[in-house]
């Protein structure tokens, strides 16, 4: 069976740098520091505003004592009338036997109601303020109580208060959408990459196949024939030698494959010779070039580059809209890395689409299931430590594939 992280585009580097176990409880931890975070703030700032009030209500009531102090005398009472007037917040007023005298700033509706029931409601006011803040004594000469002074939060702080909950529910909203549609997109690609890869199977077994099932009818026809049965032979086992190399290549999807350091031009041209003998099935031709070095070396598992270079030899021939064209291989040798660029006269692509070429179910054909071109990045960037990218595309110039190969 495939391994289900090799397939999986959000899944971590295999045998590289994996995810860590506890990834999850991570970012819980750091949702709720956050939320703490927030809440912590939050109430800081709403302390300093209920500090504020209360600095305000304190000075509401120092406003009235010195008015009732100097009422015998002739003042200017303009700055303690402007200290009351400039309250914000509601405030409630009683005399000595906690009878309501006055209010300000109160959501009551005093037209719709009657005497007895303002006073009904002034009451109720009156023991909610006090379980919010303790009431304010008005005194005269420090020792005659006249009033007790009531009141509320602000507006402005019990919004303060319910922001942060808000803020936690919109987030929890966003997390929620978000993961229902990660979630959604994730099972589409995921089916889309077993429907590929399925097909894939089948397309890779199925020319062989093909091939052995003609070469079984020609053997029954060729039993007084010898020589022409040795040469179908030959033939089969070119196609049972290819079915065990296709064998080779999904044993090793899912496993650490072994590196060795070997000729990069025999696979280069293994591949191209593969699909120089088929490209007339495909109603075209096409000239497929390799450039003539001696030897290139690079450490890389033969049968799983070998796979690489013919999905890409394939998406050039898919991407050739004329009857005639041309792929050609450059190779450059390099200290660290080797670069190998695979260059097509197709169709060639966007900008935009470059971003998407490599993801798990795109494709520009109609009967393509979009699974070589990120099956080929997979290998080199996730077995091989390289990179494989559109190196140069423009529509109606071709496009060049190009691979970094660690030396």
């Amino acid at each position: 069976m495939l391994p289900f992280d090799f397939l999986t585009p959000t899944a971590a580097k295999m045998k590289g740098r994996p995810l860590p176990a506890n990834f999850k409880i991570v970012l819980v931890v750091m949702a709720l520091g956050i939320v703490i975070g927030v809440l912590f703030y939050t109430q800081t700032i709403v302390e300093k505003l209920q500090e504020r009030e209360r600095q305000s209500a304190d000075r509401y009531t120092k406003a009235f004592e010195y008015i009732v102090k100097d009422a015998s005398l002739t003042g200017d009472y303009t700055f303690a009338f402007s200290i009351i007037e400039n309250i914000d917040f509601p405030i409630l007023m009683t005399d000595p036997d906690l009878v309501p005298v006055s209010s300000q700033n109160l959501a009551i509706d005093s037209s719709a109601l009657t005497p007895e029931e303002i006073i009904r409601e002034h009451e109720r006011l009156r023991d909610e303020f006090a379980e919010v803040n303790p009431p304010i004594v008005v005194t005269y000469n420090d020792t005659m109580v006249l009033n007790y002074v009531y009141y509320d939060e602000s507006d402005l702080v019990k919004q303060l208060r319910a922001l942060p909950y808000i803020e936690i529910l919109v987030a929890s909203m966003f997390i929620l959408i978000g993961y229902i549609g990660f979630s959604y997109i994730k099972r589409s690609e995921q089916a889309n990459i077993w429907v590929g890869m399925s097909k894939e199977t089948a397309h890779q077994l199925g020319t062989p196949l093909s091939s052995l099932l003609g070469w079984l009818e020609l053997l029954r026809g060729q039993r007084d024939r010898p020589e022409e049965m040795a040469q179908t032979l030959d033939e089969m086992e070119k196609d049972v030698s290819r079915l065990n190399r296709i064998a080779l290549r999904f044993s090793k999807i899912g496993s650490k494959p072994q590196l060795d350091e070997q000729n990069l031009m025999d696979t280069i041209r293994k591949s191209a010779d593969y699909y120089r003998r088929r490209t007339p099935q495909f109603g075209k031709k096409v000239e497929i070039v390799v450039p003539e070095l001696p030897e290139v070396r690079a450490r890389y598992n033969a049968e799983l580059m070998e796979w690489v270079f013919e999905n890409l030899i394939k998406n050039a021939l898919d991407a050739m809209e004329q009857n005639e064209g041309r792929i050609e291989f450059f190779i450059q040798p390099g200290h660290r890395h080797v670069t190998i660029d695979v260059r097509d006269t197709g169709k060639g692509m966007d900008q935009r689409m470059k971003k998407d070429i490599f993801r798990p179910g795109f494709s520009t054909k109609k009967r393509g299931w979009g699974l070589g071109l990120s099956l080929a990045r997979r290998i080199v960037q996730d077995y091989h430590d390289g990179k494989l990218f559109v190196h140069e595309t423009a529509p109606g110039k071709g496009s060049t594939f190009r691979i970094h190969l660690p030396a």
